[in-house]
């Protein structure tokens, strides 16, 4: 074994390495992390949503065995890299996808199946909430899934004493506490900026509304407690360390950081949590959060409002689909290749394609495409038809075909993010971009400088996703020096000296995008057709 390995070891053995856990919707990660903040080792676990009864869920069974499977697997790979067991750690946390509901009874009883954050069930509470509150409630937030309950007069809410997130439910079964951070609780019930707390207007306001139902309990009394990054969120009990490690290796009393959601994770692990900064995580789907300086002039259906894990408003622009088609398409040419009998590697094909679109007119030549999979609430379309549309004198050629899909993977998160930057004079000082959307280098960066107009910048750590993020939190709450905010502490113990690249948004390419923009939304309506015609 290395002397670097038998330094690793001897950290591990003596308790000082952080367990950061995330939920995600196909994948349980595991990341442990040293002293320095960097991962050590990680373990997995791969899972999928079931489809029952008109619900989109995970049964308790999956997200018990989950837990306990992926946190095997960690231990599993710390015995293989470094000879070793884990008995006791300086902090874990634990975060998960956002939004959803599970209601609980007086014996801590699943009331009802745990309903995801996909289910779009919700639309008449959704509604009703964001006119009572003045306030937008997406219809994926848990108090959206607890009225419209209420309204289905669904038997099991009369008996709830307390309902709470995927995040909140695996905090509360290994330490006891019912508490969020505050970034998962602004995905739960709107925050108080400043006081880091639930609404308590908002509260009285649905206490009000509701009460003609003559419930039991009001609706503080069956929420958890709001704390923020750094703060104590209780300790592993027995119960709850025989629990996460089936083996009986680990010992309890271990600090817990407040749990969170898959957002604030990502601010944290793309160093996105300071007012002027932002990131957008650009995949299968994209979503752009920036943190903003005021509250918003106005309610925007199509922007949600959370908050970074310390408290700092965040708007959010959240798109169903981001590079699927573009997928689609460049497998299209894997085929065309293949039928040369041509071998593809597929990073060189992408990579060729993607720094092909860079030599494309910068509008694409009149090109126009929609990559609507599924729908987008943000432009009105409740499902999607992929499209490509031009015109008979659009400059059709390879450039501007895959610059049009790559300006398409980018199209509804512009329109969102243009209402915080030219409606509401949001400023912002820099993107941080993640996922893979930008694993060819410059590309997508370049794309999306010019969509936003912002400086964006890629991090070499962009990929190390959630499980990090969390685990810095729980090491942000035990490692922090007196005072120290958060963004201070990331800066100074985790991103100091953190290569990256830089690109700022070069001004024809910005005229470019937003003529492409305007073809995009005038072009809308054949969207809108071949979504009523193309069944």
């Amino acid at each position: 074994m290395s002397v670097e390995n038998n330094a690793v070891k001897s950290m591990i053995e003596a308790g000082r390495a952080v367990l950061g856990i995330e939920f995600g919707s196909t994948r349980i990660k595991a990341v442990l992390i040293g002293e320095d903040n960097a991962p050590i080792a990680s373990g997995s676990y791969d899972w999928e949503n079931d489809y029952v009864d008109g619900i989109w869920t995970y049964s308790l069974e999956k997200i018990h065995k989950g837990l306990q499977d992926c946190y095997k697997s960690l231990v599993e790979d710390v015995k293989a890299q470094y000879g070793t067991g884990i008995k006791k750690l300086g902090a874990i946390g634990f975060s998960a996808m956002m939004h959803g509901y599970m209601a609980f009874d007086k014996e801590g009883q699943l009331l009802v199946p745990f309903r995801t954050w996909r289910n779009t069930i919700t639309e008449q509470a959704s509604e009703e909430l964001t006119k009572l509150f003045a306030y937008h409630i997406p219809q994926r937030w848990s108090i959206a899934h607890l009225y419209q309950a209420i309204l289905n007069k669904e038997e099991h809410v009369k008996d709830i004493t307390f309902f709470t997130t995927l995040a909140g439910y695996i905090h509360w079964k290994l330490t006891g506490q019912k508490v969020l951070g505050v970034g998962e609780a602004s995905g739960m019930f709107p925050i108080d900026i400043t006081s880091g707390q639930f609404n308590k207007k908002m509260i009285a306001s649905f206490d009000e509304v509701t009460a003609s139902y003559g419930f039991d309990w009001k609706l503080a009394d069956i929420m958890p407690g709001v704390l923020t990054a750094g703060e104590d969120a209780g300790k592993l009990t027995a119960e709850g360390a025989t629990f996460l490690d089936v083996s009986g290796e680990l010992e309890a009393g271990i600090p817990l950081c407040p749990p969170e959601g898959d957002a604030g994770t990502g601010m944290a692990a793309t160093n996105s949590v300071k007012v002027r900064t932002g990131n957008v995580s650009a995949g299968t789907s994209v979503f752009g959060m920036i943190v903003l300086e005021k509250e918003l002039s106005k309610v925007h259906e199509e922007i949600d409002l959370v908050t970074t894990p310390n408290g700092h408003l965040v708007a959010m622009a959240h798109c169903n689909n981001c590079t699927s088609d573009l997928n689609a398409w460049v497998n299209i040419f894997k085929e065309f290749a293949e039928s040369f009998g041509i071998d593809v590697d597929m990073n060189k094909l992408f990579g060729t394609l993607y720094n092909k679109a860079l030599e494309g007119d910068a509008d694409c030549g009149g090109l126009l495409a929609y990559n609507y999979f599924s729908g987008e609430h943000i432009v009105g379309m409740e499902e999607g038809r992929p499209l490509f549309v031009r015109t008979a004198n659009a400059k059709f050629s390879l450039a501007n075909f895959m610059r049009v899909n790559l300006f398409a993977s980018l199209g509804v998160l512009k329109t969102g993010l243009d209402i915080l930057f030219k409606e509401e004079g949001v400023e912002v000082d820099e993107i941080l971009g993640h996922g893979g959307l930008f694993k060819t280098k410059g590309v997508g960066q370049k794309i999306l400088a010019a969509a936003i107009n912002t400086p964006v910048s890629v991090m070499e750590t962009a990929g190390e996703g959630g499980a990090w993020g969390i685990a810095l939190l729980a090491s942000y709450m035990i490692h922090k020096e007196a005072g120290e905010e958060l963004d201070e502490f990331l800066n100074r113990a985790v991103f100091a000296g953190e290569k990256g690249s830089r690109i700022e948004p070069d001004a024809k390419d910005v005229a470019g995008f937003d003529a492409f923009i305007e073809r995009y939304t005038k072009g809308l309506p054949i969207e809108r057709a071949a979504i009523d015609f193309l069944k």
